[in-house]
Parts: C-alpha cells; structure tokens; sequence
C-alpha cells in the first residue's frame, strides 16, 4: 500500500465492549472519532476504522484500550476519551493502571487513572512525607483520602488526620459560628466528601466521634506531635512558609504525610511568600520525601479543565516572557 493511502480495518467486539464504544446516544463513539484522525463506524458488534496508516494504528490502539477498560468493569465515558486517547500518544496507557488499586469497598474502587497519579501513589507508598502539587481536577485530594482510608481500614496507622489553612477567615475561627467541626465544615468538605464516598456517612461520623478521624485547622496542628497518623495537609499553597515548617516538624513515629496544593491559586496577602513554594525549593533533595507535579494531562474533571489550565500556563508564560524582555530593556538603557 503507498504512502498515504487509504487503510481501512475491521475489528470485531464484544457486547460489552461495542456497548461502552458507543455509549449513552453514540457520544462516546462520536467523542471518538473527535479526538482521532480515522473515520470511526460502528455496526453491530464490529467496528470499522478508515485512514491513513498511522490514523488506523492509533486508532487500533485507544479502542483496544477501552476494550481492555470494559474488560476489568470500568468501561469509560465520552469524557473519558480524550484522556485514553492522549495517554496512547504519550505511550501511557490508561487500562494498566486500573489494576493498581488504591482503595476497593463495596461501592467504590480506587486506581489511578493517569501515569502521574500512578506516580503520585507510588510517591505516597515509598516515602514518609510526599508534596502534590499541580492544578486542579488531577486527583490529589481524592487519591490521598483513599490512601488514608485504606491504611486506617488495614490498621497500618491509628488515625486521619485532615487538616488546611483557612485563609479566608484568616485563621480567626472564632467569627464563625458553631462548634470546632462547624466552623472548619466549609475548608475541608472537599475531604469530607471523599470520606463519605469512600466509607460511608455513618462509618465517618463514628470515626470521627472516636477520634480516629480527626479535623482541625492548621493553626491547631502547634506544639504537637502526631504518631501513627496518616496526615493529609490541602491547600498548602495558603500556608506560610512558617506554618509549612511548624506542620512538617509535628511528623510522628508510625506516620504518613502528604502536602497537596496548587501553586497557581495562592490567596496569601500580597507580599507574603508560599510555604509550599519555599518548602518544593528547600525539600527536593531530602531523602523520604517525595515531590511529585501533576500537569493538565492529569486532569480527570470535564475536558474543558484540561483546556482551562493549559490556557493559563500558556497566558502566564507569555507575561513572564514580556516581564523577562522588560528586565532585559532597563538592563541594556542602564
């Protein structure tokens, strides 16, 4: 066949896998054949794929992903497709993560879902003290929370720990009203929320009443000290760089720790340098503790996310190269 020309392939699949082709009204199918080269159709339980060689192999391979997908009873969505598609072209396949489960109840199964979450998990397993940090939607919080659930269940640590800087209210939780848990309601539901999908209302609530969850503001965290714990400290670009400093030093025996936030989303006072800034600098080469970046390919939010963030990076690198040709302009009339 000469270069270029017309390739076409037909691939013949199970109900299962030809019902999560197409999905709810075709929109996987037609999310498909958006992010491919190749003319997709689907008849029946075959699949015909049409273009150039190179379109036709790529496409081969996003579609064995999802029946591989299908396969281990996580068939994916349309919303899901771009990211398959892209980790295929990146040599990233999605379907082998599914097998790295991180948290698995009656309801729910935890696995990573992108080659940096894969990495973020690992970071987590192999070190005492590990940083997440990148934009939002990449699953920091929610695979952190399992990872906690999942060493509480086994009894590996004795307690959870959650716990962020509460900015807004500049730390001042006495202007809100109700008990402790009431005014830090509204800075950790986020966590709330993975916990309750995780393990339930009812197992959190008596959790929480035993003290083997445990929720408290950032400010709280001084002077102790906090053993077989597995402490997940969110929205850590809100802390200084004195209050990022205090919570590494309450690191107990027995205990995990990780530190997310997202550096592009700080809401300290103008002046006021990140503790999560200073801490990624100061940190990187210290033995046990891992530093891992997520990037917009580890976005798992709607696609548009991906889109948002990939859109500010590229508006925040134009103004720090206007910045830099500035500089370099004063530089030169001096």
């Amino acid at each position: 066949m000469a270069a270029g020309s017309i390739q076409r392939k037909e691939l013949e699949l199970s109900n299962e896998a030809a019902t999560a082709l197409a999905g709810a009204s075709d929109s996987t199918l037609r999310e498909l054949e958006r992010n491919l080269d190749a003319n997709v159709t689907l008849r029946g339980n075959h699949v015909i794929l049409e273009g150039d060689e190179a379109a036709v192999a790529a496409a081969t391979a996003v579609i064995s992903e999802i029946v591989a997908l299908s396969d281990k009873g996580a068939p994916p969505d349309a919303e899901s497709i771009e990211r398959i598609a892209g980790g295929v072209a990146r040599r990233e396949p999605v379907a082998a993560l599914h097998d790295d489960v991180v948290w698995k109840g009656r309801t729910m199964r935890v696995a990573p879902k992108t080659a940096g979450q894969r990495e973020y998990v690992q970071a987590i397993r192999e070190n005492t003290v590990t940083f997440g940090i990148g934009p939002a939607g990449t699953g920091k919080t929610f695979l952190a929370v399992a990872m906690a659930a999942a060493a509480l269940a086994e009894r590996r640590v004795q307690r959870i720990l959650l716990t962020r800087p509460a900015v807004e209210a500049g730390e001042r939780l006495g202007f809100l009203p109700g008990d402790l848990m009431a005014k830090v309601d509204p800075y950790l539901r986020p966590l709330f929320d993975a916990l309750h999908d995780m393990l339930g209302a009812e197992k959190v609530a008596s959790y929480l009443e035993k003290g083997q969850i445990e929720v408290a503001p950032l400010a709280f965290m001084r002077g102790r000290t906090l053993n077989d714990s597995f402490i997940i400290v969110d929205e850590a670009q809100n802390t200084t760089r004195e209050q990022m400093k205090m919570v590494l030093t309450r690191l107990g025996f027995g205990s995990t720790m990780v530190i997310n936030g997202d550096m592009t989303q700080i809401d300290l006072p103008r002046g006021t340098r990140s503790g999560l800034i200073s801490a990624a600098r100061i940190l990187e080469n210290v033995d046990d503790i891992g530093m891992v970046t997520f990037g917009s390919n580890d976005v798992i939010r709607h696609r548009l996310v991906k889109r948002i963030v990939d859109a500010y990076d590229l508006d925040d690198a134009d103004r720090e190269r206007q910045a830099a040709q500035r500089r370099a302009e004063r530089t030169r009339e001096d």
